[in-house]
């Protein structure tokens, strides 16, 4: 790595991001109802939040290619204040949505931070890096749901204060401490190459065959975390408290997995064989959770699953990293998360309808059976002829 200080700084930024997110986990939906929603309205509303990272997130990417790193990043947190002090006076449904999907835009810059630490990082140490970017995602979030808990008695306004005032100081972290990743402020041949240039570049067959498995890992796993909750109620008998305790075991396995276990597994195994031995592992995880009838076969298919998980992610998101030319690194990087925000709204949807069509079981059975069609799809990776992707250069 060039400079570990602004590595630790994004790292910081993203932390950060997440946390003021995280806050206001647990107030929304009473925010929401306080206001007069029905149980439609709220889905929709944390739906579009998803709906405008989907839109966004290949724009910032590809804006950060084009004009550099810092001011998109800078910018997003900027945006991510005003929808904070939005929601702290919303009087209204039209102001809750309306902060909710600013925030969703402002959050669509994931992917300028992921690109940041693909221009600080050599191929050989990507992983890594996506790994510990992962990591911090997961302390802010966390960390946020549990602060919004604490703040949450002082009245609905007080967290969103709270957010707004972390994302300004994340901003004046970066005003000050954040240089520009890219070298002279923006590439030269960003500033030159267009979208018609990114879709050569995203027509690689290798190219689409990671965006594939990104989605469908991304489309399992939201229809897990919708649907655990009322599983493990029907199951185990689990209130919000409990389910709280487990969400929050999930998160600590998955970043002490992206954190620790990445880097020198990469450096073993590479990223192509984590990728199908993090996918198998989900699999086998989630198809441990409609087997289970007592509580240790729960933790350990979670377990299972959060390894898997902690393993897949960054290993995929470095692969498209190494898989894309230098000028389009947040083009390429913002249409992957765009396609996770799609996953994420409708693996929720397959989730519900399953649970209350098929049966409480089903939503996790079908997301096993999917992982592991998606294993099997991703040993394409170990015999991929790809060229001049570095897909085979390790």
């Amino acid at each position: 790595m060039r400079s570990r200080f602004p590595l630790l700084v994004i790292l910081v930024n993203v932390f950060l991001d997440l946390l003021s997110f995280g806050i206001i986990i647990p107030l929304l939906p009473f925010y929401a109802l306080f206001l007069g929603a029905t149980p439609f309205l709220i889905g929709l509303m944390l739906t579009s939040f998803s709906a405008a990272q989907f839109v966004f997130s290949p724009l910032w990417g590809r804006l950060s290619d084009r004009v550099g790193r810092r001011p998109v990043i800078l910018g997003s947190l900027l945006g991510s204040t005003i929808s904070f002090l939005i929601l702290a006076n919303a009087a209204n449904l039209y102001l809750l949505f309306a902060s909710r999907i600013m925030a969703g835009v402002a959050a669509a810059n994931i992917s300028t931070s992921q690109a940041y630490i693909a221009d600080l990082t050599s191929p050989e140490q990507r992983a890594r890096g996506m790994g510990l970017v992962g990591a911090a995602l997961g302390l802010g979030f966390i960390f946020g749901p549990a602060l919004g808990g604490l703040l949450a008695p002082f009245g609905y306004a007080a967290p969103s204060y709270a957010g707004a005032a972390l994302c300004f100081g994340d901003f004046l972290l970066g005003l000050f401490l954040l240089p520009e990743s890219v070298p002279g402020g923006r590439p030269a041949a960003g500033r030159r190459l267009g979208w018609q240039q990114m879709g050569a570049v995203a027509r690689r067959p290798e190219m689409a065959l990671l965006w594939a498995l990104a989605f469908m890992l991304s489309f399992a796993f939201a229809n897990m975390e919708a649907t655990l909750a009322i599983f493990t109620q029907h199951r185990f008998g689990f209130g919000a408290r409990e389910n709280g305790y487990l969400f929050t075991y999930i998160g600590v396995l998955t970043v002490v997995n992206q954190a620790l276990l990445v880097g020198p597994l990469v450096a073993r195994l590479g990223e192509r064989r984590l990728v199908v031995a993090g996918l198998a592992a989900m699999a086998l995880g989630m198809g441990l959770l409609p087997l289970s009838w007592v509580l240790r076969t729960l933790l350990l298919g979670m377990a299972t699953l959060s390894l898997g998980s902690g393993l897949a992610n960054p290993s995929l998101s470095s692969l498209v990293s190494r898989c894309s030319p230098p000028q389009f690194q947040g083009g390429v990087l913002g249409i992957m998360q765009s396609l996770g925000s799609l996953a994420r709204i409708l693996g929720p949807l397959w989730g519900g309808f399953a649970f209350g069509r098929y049966g409480p079981q089903y939503p996790f059975l079908s997301a096993a059976s999917l992982l592991a069609l998606t294993a099997l799809v991703a040993t394409r990776l170990l015999v991929s002829p790809a060229r001049p992707c570095e897909l085979v250069e390790e």
